[in-house]
């Protein structure tokens, strides 16, 4: 038995994705689980991911209340990136802002449960394609900082969802699209606005790029009919074979968990 914190999975892109669950200090590799009994059960503990005080609720994904209120990576700019206002010189966390939002980011397409816009940091492509779920995948625009990614994601979010619907994306892999195609048919409609963004912020600012699409196959055996999601706050015990990985979900026989969602939260992990 393995005790620990949970974090987000690690993940690597190979011709199918390979997980590693964080437990604390420990790391599980979860790919030769699959089709195995896997239990977790929550202690009743969860401790901060900043300050690693004990708490007794999470917010923003493993906070205490406290590093919730102070911390720039809980700020609701990070959920609304438009509203970034690190320029007006009230980042909570200005080095910290410089360092993860005054970088480049990439606005992109993707296919999750269907044609999807989303944004991320350069840094961290692919990994948030494959925290998304996405089976595909184009980087379509580069920006200098992810206040101006947010103001892009907004404009071709008139055109193209920018959610995932989450149950959907658990059922089944969607079918492939053209995302080069869709790419072609939406950067024109938001011409005027990307000029009059270039005219605020500079011409270097804003970049089209041009790369080849990205595939993403993920371990799963089968994919769930009937969506039974699985939370720790009301049963402490998950448990099941293990029939697949997809984003940040583990998909039992039982139900489905977001380990994402329950970053902080001290569990025994049994195999």
């Amino acid at each position: 038995m393995i005790t620990g914190t949970l974090s987000k999975m690690k993940s690597a892109l190979e011709d199918t994705v390979r997980y590693t669950l964080l437990v604390g200090e420990n790391q599980v590799e979860l790919t030769p689980l699959i089709g195995k009994s896997l239990t977790l059960t929550h202690t009743g503990n969860i401790y901060c991911d900043a300050c690693g005080n004990k708490t007794n609720k999470s917010f923003s994904q493993g906070h205490c209340f406290t590093c919730m209120r102070k911390l720039a990576r809980c700020d609701m700019c990070i959920m609304k990136p438009e509203t970034c206002h690190f320029a007006e010189g009230t980042c909570r966390e200005p080095e910290w802002g410089e360092q993860f939002c005054m970088t480049d980011h990439i606005v992109y397409l993707s296919n999750t449960s269907g044609l999807k816009v989303g944004i991320t940091r350069a840094s961290q492509i692919p990994t948030r394609w494959i925290d998304q779920g996405a089976t595909q995948a184009l980087p379509i625009i580069k920006v200098k900082n992810r206040h101006l990614s947010g103001l892009v994601e907004i404009a071709l979010a008139e055109f193209v969802a920018d959610k995932t619907n989450w149950r959907a994306l658990l059922k089944g892999d969607n079918e492939p699209l053209d995302l080069k195609a869709e790419a072609r048919r939406l950067l024109p409609l938001i011409d005027a606005k990307l000029y009059s963004l270039r005219i605020q912020y500079g011409f270097d600012a804003i970049d089209p790029i041009f790369h080849d699409i990205v595939t993403i196959s993920y371990p799963v055996t089968q994919h769930p009919t009937n969506i039974v999601s699985h939370n720790f706050d009301k049963e402490p015990v998950v448990s099941g074979v293990l029939e697949g990985i997809k984003g940040q979900y583990l998909i039992f026989d039982t139900g489905v968990i977001n380990i994402r969602k329950f970053t902080s939260y001290e569990v025994n992990v049994e195999y």
